[in-house]
This record gives structure tokens, sequence and C-alpha cells, in this order.
């Protein structure tokens, strides 16, 4: 037989936290698809003004996007979290939190 539980309030700070994590695993994601698509830019890039590839810069540019997306989607993420956990727990006193069937 299957008991409600309602979910009536929800922790900001672990639910924030949870949240950064996710954007930060999908800022990973993304950053590796930058640095793919840089690779490819930079192969096929012309030389500079100064004779030299630009491809090492493009290339350089992908792979800081490996580090520098994760970071900036975790931040992101962590605030975002912050705010859907309060913005839940306001409106979860008004019409009562979500209903879930355990068994």
């Amino acid at each position: 037989m299957a008991e409600k539980k309602v979910i009536k309030r929800i922790g900001i700070l672990s639910y924030a936290k949870i949240s950064c994590i996710l954007s930060a695993v999908l800022g990973l994601i993304v950053g590796i698809f930058y640095a793919i698509i840089g690779v490819f830019i930079g192969a096929t890039a012309v030389t500079g003004a100064a004779g030299e590839p630009s491809a090492g810069l493009v290339a350089g540019l992908g792979i800081a996007a490996i580090i520098v997306t994760p970071i900036i989607y975790g931040i992101m993420g962590f605030i975002s979290g912050v705010i859907i956990a309060w913005l839940y727990n306001l409106v979860a006193k008004w019409v009562g939190g979500v209903e879930l069937d355990l068994e």
C-alpha cells in the first residue's frame, strides 16, 4: 500500500549544494564541447598577423573553457538553487507542498 508524504520544506543550503554540483557537471560537459569546437576552429584557422598560427590561441581558449565553464555554471547553479528552494518554501506554505506516494 502506498503511503502519501508531503514535502513541506526544502533545506535551502542542501538544495543549493546539489544544484551547484549538477550545474558544474553540466558546465564540464559544455566546456568539453567548447574545447572540441575550439580544436576544429584552431585546425582551420588562418595564420595570425605576425605570421604565427593562431590555432594555439583558439585551442588554449578551448582548454580554458573546460576549467572556467564548470566554475561559472556551478556558481550560477548555487545561486539559482538558493532562489528556487526559497521560493518553493514560500509557495509550499500556501499550497501545501508536493505529494509523494511511497511504498
